[in-house]
Order: C-alpha cells, then structure tokens, then sequence
C-alpha cells in the first residue's frame, strides 16, 4: 500500500469513527466474534456483498450508504449486548438475525416513520426501546431479575416491569406497556 493509500484509509477510518463512533472494521469483528458470524452471514445479515463488507472493513470505503444497512448495524450491537449479559441466548440470537437481515430498517436519524406516527407521537415500540435500552445500560440483565425478585413480595408490579423491561423481549414489553395504558 502505498503513502496515499495509507492517507485515505486512515482518512476513511477517522469519518467512520466520527459517523459510527468506532471504525467499522474494529466494529464488524466485534460483532462477528460477539455473535459467532463470520464475514460472509455478516454481510448477508446486513444486506451487503462480502466485497462491500470487506472494503468498509478495511477502510477503502468510509460511509454505508443505505440508510436500513446502518440501522441493521444498530440491532446488530443491541442483540450482541444481550447476547453478552445472556438476556438472549444464542438461539435466540440466530433467530433475531434472521428478522433483522429481513427488516427494512431506515436510519433512526432520517426515517420518521419508521419511528413515530402521523402526528409525530413516538411509536410504542420505540418507546418500548428506549425504556429497554436505559434500564439495561444502567445494569445487566441478570442483576435487573437479582432486583426484580428482592421487590417481588412487597412490589409486585414494580418486579414485573423491571423483569419485562429489562430483560423481557421487546414484543413482550410492548404488549405489557399498551395494556398499561389508559
């Protein structure tokens, strides 16, 4: 590789660290390590060529240029996270990448719709998620269910949302949330 070569791939890796927090290839071997994958069921879970795969990888491409591939990135590092704390366990795991390689996706920044309704109201699933996803940064699941189970005799409710929401399904939690409402 030549000087100018080496010039664009580290140029490439820093937009990638300020778009996507980390350059994808240190991101792409996470995943393939955290979920068993390798590059190729990556790629295909993705909904991108393993040429395309390897050149973001490497830092000959920068940017992945469709919007649901980078929102499939997104459920890809939530699943490995649970994957990790063993709130999913890994034939759950294969399951999930199966729906996610079939998800159309659409960047949680440009498609509103895929997030809020018609008069611009979070979904609950959304919601659902956001609630999910702050319980279980603050704590593992297994510590949420250690929680769960000292406040079960005396609050009995308060248990039931921690273990729905922080380390239920998320289907399970929406349909506890909408029954939850007036």
């Amino acid at each position: 590789m030549d000087a100018a070569q080496q010039e664009a791939t580290a140029r490439a890796r820093e937009l990638q660290r300020n778009w996507y927090g980390e350059p994808l290839g240190a991101l792409f071997r996470r995943l393939i390590d955290d979920l068993g994958l390798n590059q190729a069921r990556l790629a295909g879970v993705l909904g991108l060529s393993a040429p395309m795969l390897s050149q973001l990888m490497s830092g000959q491409r920068a940017k992945i240029g469709n919007p649901a591939v980078v929102q499939r990135v997104q459920l890809l590092q939530d699943l490995a996270g649970q994957v990790a704390d063993g709130s999913v366990s890994a034939a759950e795991a294969t399951e999930r990448m199966d729906e996610i390689k079939k998800s159309q996706g659409g960047s949680v920044l440009t498609n509103t719709a895929q997030t809020t309704t018609s008069s611009g109201a979070p979904t609950v699933k959304r919601v659902v998620r956001e609630i999910q996803s702050l319980l279980r940064s603050v704590s593992a699941a297994g510590d949420i269910i250690d929680a769960a189970d000292t406040l079960a005799p005396s609050h009995p409710e308060l248990a039931e949302f921690l273990r729905v929401y922080g380390a239920g399904r998320t289907s399970d939690a929406v349909t506890h949330y909408q029954a939850h409402q007036s």
